[in-house]
């Protein structure tokens, strides 16, 4: 194509001069024009190959061209979650409640790498496009699938109330995507070369189903609304489309460039019924993550539905999603056989972010709370879990605590410890997001076991389950959304409601 382009050719002699004929100056014309339409179809095709049809539709229909989940009759909804763990959590609960209002199938994304993919700042007006966010998200998904590291969230977080009670539908990530990009198997991918084309192809359907190309016929309805634009509501006696009350400042305006405004929309009349996204059957948001600024939310304002009690029940319901009982069993368990006294837990984030400039801030806390044990029996046990590792523990209140042993004894777990190791196993063979998900009766062969080449990495859920177990309290890091999960734990009792049964 470049070699067209390029101005620098030769120039082509000029036809040799000719004697005029005497033919009809109409039929010269039309024999002009019909030449001119030639060259202009011939060069419009090797200029830009198939650019009439969208990529989109002619990829899917020539790629996917027997697409089962078409003839299903369920409508499903898929987002795109990121960050660390904590805030995929609340994802997970914003897109249930998403699903619900919208009565879609919910397909459960696996539980992401810490940070993996990132969203942005959405106070400052700079995220990454919904687009984006949903390509890196379903290329990362890939990703775990390809490596052996795939554990879906609902393998972590137990929703089998929601789900047997149907107050939602579920679909795997890894079911969905065999049905609509056609690939079998899918839970015994590997590294191998035969299989690289096939990955390939996964990661060309998911920048389709992403909406890159845009929308595709009723099939897919790629959400561009993100927090920039849009707080989404339900049914809160607003008019729809008002001005929400946390805009964009003047000067970040001008610093910036930009010009959103954010209104309050109904996602149930935006999205829902009688809206261009009804037909679909693939409703694609980017990130659903939330949270309260300024008097406001920033992307869903949604904490009360009184004139839908199925809704309003749900919100209730997923205010707190437990761990699998795989998980709080080893929680308990550590608690009870390894701890086996009154404890304390201090949580002690200090390398990550922003973080690792209030050493001094997170130290004091857990100091005074220390110091406030000072009548109870010697030595004090101490649960800790921190990211700094323990040869890094010279110098600091925590190298303090480990040397005192009189006085206190410290507890941890490690990634190689036989506990750990058996609850990942526990949790791979019990395969809850397939069992209480939706599975096809001509797909019931993808509920087969297929051993996994790498088991999943469930430390950081074994340590918040010991927390909610601290007899003797708990100490956060502010500002840590783990912290926060835990202080929700303990809120709901789920150490003292649990068994040792599932181990």
């Amino acid at each position: 194509m470049n070699h067209l382009l390029n101005s620098n050719r030769p120039t082509p002699k000029p036809w040799p001069l000719k004697k005029p004929s005497y033919r009809s100056p109409l039929l010269s014309l039309s024999l002009l024009t019909l030449l001119f339409s030639l060259l202009f179809f011939l060069s419009y095709y090797s200029l830009t190959p198939n650019s009439h049809i969208s990529p989109s539709t002619k990829t899917l229909n020539s790629q996917f061209p027997q697409c089962p989940i078409s003839q299903l009759a369920q409508k499903f909804l898929w987002y795109a979650p990121h960050s660390g763990f904590s805030n995929q959590v609340s994802e997970f609960k914003n897109a249930i409640l998403m699903a619900a209002i919208l009565n879609r199938t919910l397909i459960v994304p696996p539980v992401l790498d810490h940070h993996a993919v990132a969203l942005g700042s959405c106070p400052k007006f700079r995220v990454s496009d919904p687009n984006k966010i949903r390509v890196d998200v379903w290329n990362h998904a890939v990703e775990l699938l390809r490596t052996g590291r795939y554990v879906s969230m609902a393998d972590i977080v137990d929703i089998s109330s929601l789900v047997s009670s149907s107050v939602i539908q579920t679909i795997d990530f890894r079911v969905f995507a065999s049905l609509w990009c056609g690939v079998k198997d899918f839970d015994c991918f590997n590294e191998s070369n035969e299989q690289s084309s096939l990955f390939d192809s996964l990661k060309q359907c998911g920048s389709l189903l992403s909406g890159l190309n845009g929308n595709v016929d009723k099939r897919v309805h790629a959400v561009g609304e993100d927090c920039r634009t849009t707080v989404w509501t339900y049914q809160n006696g607003e008019k729809d489309g008002v001005l929400d009350s946390f805009q964009p400042d003047e000067q970040l305006k001008r610093k910036k460039k930009i010009s959103y405004v954010r209104r309050r929309r109904d996602v149930y009349q935006t999205l829902g019924p009688s809206s261009a996204a009804e037909s679909a059957t693939l409703l694609a948001f980017g990130s659903l993550f939330t949270t309260p600024y300024r008097g406001s939310e920033l992307y869903i304002h949604i904490h009360e539905a009184p004139r839908d009690q199925r809704i309003q029940s749900l919100i209730k319901k997923i205010e707190f999603l437990p761990f699998v009982p795989e998980i709080l069993s080893a929680g308990k368990e550590f608690a009870d056989k390894n701890i086996n006294a009154h404890f304390l837990c201090a949580q002690l984030r200090l390398l990550d972010g922003q973080f690792k400039n209030h050493w001094k801030a997170t130290f004091l806390s857990l100091k005074q709370k220390v110091e406030s044990l000072g009548q109870s029996p010697l030595p004090i046990h101490i649960f800790v879990m921190t990211d700094l590792p323990e040869g890094n523990w010279t110098g600091s209140y925590l190298g303090d605590l480990a040397r005192d042993s009189h006085h206190f004894k410290l507890h941890f777990l490690r990634e190689e410890d036989e506990l750990v190791i058996k609850t990942a196993k526990k949790v791979v063979a019990a395969k809850h997001s397939l069992r209480f998900a939706f599975v096809p009766e001509s797909m019931g062969g993808l509920k087969k076991h297929c051993p996994s080449e790498r088991l999943p990495d469930v430390l950081l859920f074994i340590e918040e389950a010991v927390c909610s177990c601290a007899s003797l309290g708990f100490v956060g890091t502010a500002g840590s959304t783990i912290a926060e999960s835990v202080e929700l734990m303990r809120k709901f009792g789920t150490c003292a409601s649990q068994s040792l049964t599932a181990l």
